[in-house]
């Protein structure tokens, strides 16, 4: 026989030789002992020869055994050569077999570095996109700098699918070298900014990957984003709905906070009289307030939702996944019900994807406000022959929590037809849902009751066995009224096979035995005789009933007891004979009874309050829906729970995209400069320049100032004269800064500069009667220019006036030169910094001393200048140690401010002596919102997390000006950065004294000089970034009051506008 198999094979080898065609690449047949290796040298042999299709053949035959699973790892070193073919099938093949073994071949993979670069500039986006793909997929540190220049290189690609790849690597680069995080964070800065579809899902991954909490960086994307869902890949839409779920629970406001408006108006007038009668908490009943009128939904907030509706009707599961949970968790109740349909859609699909569906309705049916969206489809969840046991316990939670009393017969008929079930497990889940649905409805507690004793003669002994562990927890409501259950559940004991029904049925006959007083005594006797063939769960409700017969009639079962007391004495169980123990010195103690003896009736027949059956999935709304930790009900690695609802709007300006156009303008100076100078005093250029203005600050949302400054600038470079430029001087945010300098620096500071130069508008005569519309702005144009030599040598506030013929010997050429000279010059003497008129002793609590085990602190805003930065809010804090041990090491420790936000800590307090109260200074730079700077106050062995939000008044500082600077910089801030209200004044407080005050003590703001009577003014600037704030109260003769409020902070504008018209309407 051995001959014969070695002939065999000899005989193989032959044939395979003598044919010419070689058996080898093929795979094996069933033979057990195949030669591998005469495969992998045949395809080694085509890899190397010079003809194309059989490189492609070879190519196409590894491919496929990569794609079975089948190592080919060794032939890494004859692929990894072909990387440089000119054929573009071969080099496709080659990247997808470099791809998969990279990571495992990375010393050959990086002897072909140099032609994965050159490849990175191959004309193919296909052979870019694989070679970034290769880089990235070989993991040694040595080469992050390659594939960091391959990055940045490959994301200003003109291929949308090479941008997608490079988005794919920035998780690989990042996971092989973190240390390149902040570069990482500028490509996907980038990235996010593409408009491309193929991209922006791949870009919002890398985002979640790498820096999910730089909400920052999606602000100015996020319309964007939302226009483009729809258009994006399915997978991409489930990435990016689940971070704007996120951004928006972050940038809007609840919108299911307000559903009682009409309740808020009703308290209107009481909740001031409370402020009224609680004055030294003014501060902090200010920031409590609710709003007065309904709740307004921000626009980006609807875009989000409209443009996420459509998607209920994809094709994708996890994408109708996606939005619902979207509409669950920032959309209003009402509106939450269009989710409802598509998810019954879903039921149609696999299994799998029923189980998630039906796991998210599950949780949103145990909802109170949300379940009635699913009654209309409650036949949806009716369950099928076909359904899985695990599908079918989740279709009876869900038709349990919809059960109400008009669908409760519906209901209750469908699972009579379950109970006839075969599947034990299910017809036990029906009988807990009869029993649930007869808990939470009273009405059909009586039939639910009757029906599930009706079911205590089934022939099945599982339906009678759970039918009894339900019926015990329903009578614990009402067990007066059911003694004759009781005594029916007694006598199947003897039938009853099922451990946890018979311990069931003893606890019910031992805790209601008053109500079957001849039953019980009988029932324990029957126990007693088979007591050590019971289980353990029916030994220990046997040892109770005898506990509580003896306490209850003694007479009858006291010997009856210490039989049973003397078995369990000796049971294999140790918690049965613990328990025994325990019993005996309670209910029949040797000697006299002991302090717990005396009380064993209390301790055995005590009152016990009812069950609650509640459904399983009530406490899962904690999750995220849609989530794996939803789905398992505990925390999953990575997950990161949802942030709450921000108590006031952010500022929704960072939303706002810029779109500058300076070539345009810098073009349209250039053609229009000549026709303009001959028409320069023309009456009808001037009026249709003022108009663009206006036009410029009321279209603007947040950056109208700077629009009306490049306006200005093209106005300016136009007329190309002297006495024009200082004309546009006080109208414009940046005449000179931008015709002196091009950069976006010199922009951002012309408002502070523009601001000096109305001042000297009320001294000088207009010098042309031919100009009538405009005699104000004559006059400032003559003054701007001719004290251009006086302005170092005068330290008054407003300059000599020249005499007007001056202008006839300024050159335009030298008015430009010297035009820039004027304003830092002049700026300091028209609006400047002035000590606050009221400052508050009112303080806020900011850590308990309950909280602080007997460390108290509170805080107070000074309104004064910061010692640390002069873009800092002042605040005084005070600590007071209220025990008799000194405090050591009072610190300030983590800081979770929001982005931009900087707070400046105080020195560390070594000891706080018992007692002893000591008052430090901090600085915050709220960066002009209101939103709270949250910390840690940190002892030696302490840390408690404290919050300070400022009340939008003291974020500004106090500035005085003149009444023409006023309204020069009013007429700038209008449209939407112009905020206006309506108020009735009481008529003892309606004087310049009491509304001075008024507005002191709210905001710190100085009042400014007024020529009209009932007209009061009052400026001041935020103290982060220099934003100019005016507020003007204008009152009428009927005491009413139009407040009017102008700052480009329109969150601000609209806050403090509210925040008037309460201070001012106080009685």
């Amino acid at each position: 026989m051995s001959n014969g198999g070695g002939s065999y094979n000899a005989q193989n080898d032959s044939r395979a030789g003598s044919t010419g065609e070689p058996d080898i690449g093929t795979e094996p047949t069933g033979g057990f002992f195949s030669a591998d290796y005469k495969k992998h040298d045949d395809l080694k042999q085509m890899l190397d020869s010079n003809k194309d299709n059989l490189k492609l053949e070879a190519m196409k035959r590894i491919v496929g055994m990569v794609a079975k699973g089948k190592d080919a790892s060794d032939l890494f070193a004859a692929v990894v050569k072909n990387v440089v073919s000119k054929n573009i099938e071969v080099k496709k093949l080659v990247y997808v077999y470099l791809v998969r073994y990279a990571e495992e071949q990375q010393d050959l993979a990086l002897l072909s570095i140099a032609t994965f670069q050159r490849a990175l500039k191959d004309p193919n986006q296909l052979i870019r996109a694989s070679a970034l793909r290769v880089l990235s997929s070989i993991r040694v540190p040595v080469i992050v700098p390659i594939m960091m220049l391959a990055l940045k290189d490959s994301v200003v690609d003109m291929s949308p699918y090479v941008r997608k790849t490079a988005a794919h690597a920035i998780p690989k680069l990042y996971s092989l070298d973190p240390e390149q995080k902040d570069q990482l964070i500028q490509v996907i800065e980038k990235l996010l900014a593409d408009k491309t579809t193929l991209v922006v899902g791949s870009a919002v991954m890398a985002f979640e990957e790498l820096c999910p909490d730089r909400i920052d960086l999606i602000h100015k994307n996020y319309r964007k984003l939302c226009n483009l869902l729809v258009d994006v890949e399915e997978w991409g839409q489930v990435v990016i709905i689940n971070m704007l779920t996120r951004y928006a629970r972050t940038q809007f406001l609840d919108p299911n906070q307000q559903d009682a408006v009409a309740d808020d108006d009703k308290n209107f007038y009481g909740d001031e009289d409370e402020k009224d009668s609680e004055e030294e908490e003014d501060d902090d009943e200010k920031e409590k307030t609710p709003p007065k009128k309904p709740y307004m939904m921000d626009p980006d907030h609807r875009l989000l939702l409209r443009n996420t509706k459509p998607l209920l009707q994809s094709r994708n599961a996890a994408v109708v996944m996606a939005v619902a949970q979207l509409y669950h968790h920032i959309a209003p109740k009402s509106e939450v019900g269009l989710v409802a349909k598509a998810l019954v859609r879903l039921l149609r699909s696999h299994r799998e994807i029923q189980h998630v569906v039906l796991s998210n309705v599950a949780t949103l049916t145990t909802i109170r406000k949300v379940r009635g969206m699913f009654e209309p489809y409650l036949k949806s969840f009716f369950v099928r022959p076909s359904d899985p046991i695990h599908v079918r316990t989740l279709k009876l939670e869900i038709l349990t929590n919809l059960a109400t009393e008009t669908s409760i017969s519906t209901i209750l008929r469908e699972f009579q037809t379950y109970v006839t079930s075969s599947d034990k497990d299910f017809v036990a889940a029906t009988i807990q849902a009869i029993g649930r649905c007869a808990s939470s409805i009273s009405e059909v507690t009586e039939t639910c009751l009757n029906g599930l004793v009706g079911l205590l003669s089934n022939r099945n002994e599982y339906v009678v066995a759970e039918s009894v562990v339900v019926i015990k927890k329903l009578l614990q409501m009402q067990p007066d009224s059911h003694s004759e259950i009781i005594q029916h559940m007694a006598k199947l004991a003897d039938s009853i096979t099922v451990p946890m029904a018979r311990a069931s049925i003893l606890w019910m006959v031992g805790e209601y035995s008053d109500r079957v007083p001849k039953i019980a005594p009988d029932l324990l006797r029957k126990m007693a005789k088979n007591f050590i063939n019971e289980e353990d769960i029916v030994k220990l409700q046997i040892l109770n009933l005898a506990a509580k017969l003896c306490i209850t009639n003694p007479k009858q079962t006291k010997l009856l007891c210490q039989y049973v007391l003397n078995l369990a004495k000796y049971d294999q169980n140790y918690d049965i004979r613990d328990r025994a123990r325990f019993i005996r010195q309670l209910v029949s103690p040797a000697g006299e009874k002991g302090a717990l003896g005396k009380h064993a009736k209390k301790i055995f027949l005590a009152s016990k309050p009812a069950p609650v059956l509640d459904s399983s999935f009530k406490d899962r709304d904690q999750w995220q829906l849609g989530s794996l930790s939803h789905m398992i009900n505990q925390r999953a690695s990575g997950y990161s729970p949802l942030p709450d609802y921000p108590e006031t709007a952010p500022d929704p300006t960072v939303r706002n995209v810029e779109v500058p156009m300076p070539w345009a303008e810098k073009t349209h100076k250039k053609k229009a400069g000549k026709p303009k100078k001959e028409a320069f005093y023309s009456d009808e250029e001037e009026e249709s320049e003022s108009e663009s203005d206006s036009e410029e600050s009321s279209s603007s949302s947040s950056e109208s100032g700077s629009e009306s400054e490049s306006d200005d600038d093209s106005k300016s470079e136009s007329g190309s004269d002297k006495e024009k430029k200082s004309d546009e001087e006080p109208e414009s945010s940046s005449s000179s800064s931008s015709e002196s300098e091009s950069s976006s620096e010199s922009e951002s500071e012309s408002e502070s500069e523009s601001e000096p130069d109305t001042k000297p508008q009320k001294k000088t005569p207009p010098p042309k009667t031919k100009s009538s519309a405009k005699p104000k702005k004559e006059a400032k144009q003559e003054v701007s220019l001719l004290d251009l030599d006086v302005i170092d040598m005068s330290s008054t506030s407003a300059p000599v006036p020249a005499p007007a013929s001056a202008l006839d010997v300024l050159s335009p050429s030298l008015a430009s030169d010297l035009q820039g000279l004027s304003i830092n010059d002049k700026k300091d003497t028209a609006i400047s910094v002035t000590t606050p008129m009221f400052v508050s002793t009112t303080s806020h609590e900011l850590l308990h001393r309950m909280t602080g085990e007997g460390l108290a602190a509170n805080y107070r805003f000074t309104r004064g200048t910061c010692i640390y930065s002069t873009s800092m809010v002042p605040v005084e804090v005070t600590f007071t140690n209220h025990t008799d041990s000194p405090v050591c090491n009072i610190r300030i420790g983590d800081k979770k401010l929001q982005a931009g936000m900087t707070l400046q800590e105080f020195p560390e307090i070594p000891s706080l002596p018992g007692g002893g109260s000591m008052s430090v200074s901090i600085g915050i730079d709220f960066k002009d919102t209101i939103q709270p700077a949250n910390f840690q106050i940190c002892t030696q062995d302490r840390k408690y997390n404290v919050s300070i939000k400022p009340p939008v008044g003291e974020l500004f500082q106090a500035v005085t000006m003149s009444e023409a600077d006023f309204t020069a910089q009013q007429s700038k801030l209008t449209g939407m950065n112009e905020n206006s209200g309506k108020v009735s004044i009481p008529s003892q407080h309606n004087n310049s004294k009491t509304i001075t005050a008024r507005m002191s003590e709210l905001a710190n703001v100085a009042p400014v000089s007024s020529s009209q009577d009932g007209l009061y003014r009052f400026a001041g600037k935020t103290v982060s970034g220099g934003t100019l704030l005016l507020v003007t109260v204008k009152v009428g003769e009927d005491n009413s009051a139009n407040i009017t409020v102008n700052c480009e902070l329109m969150a601000i504008c609209s806050m403090l506008v509210k925040e008037v018209k309460q201070k001012l309407s106080q009685a």
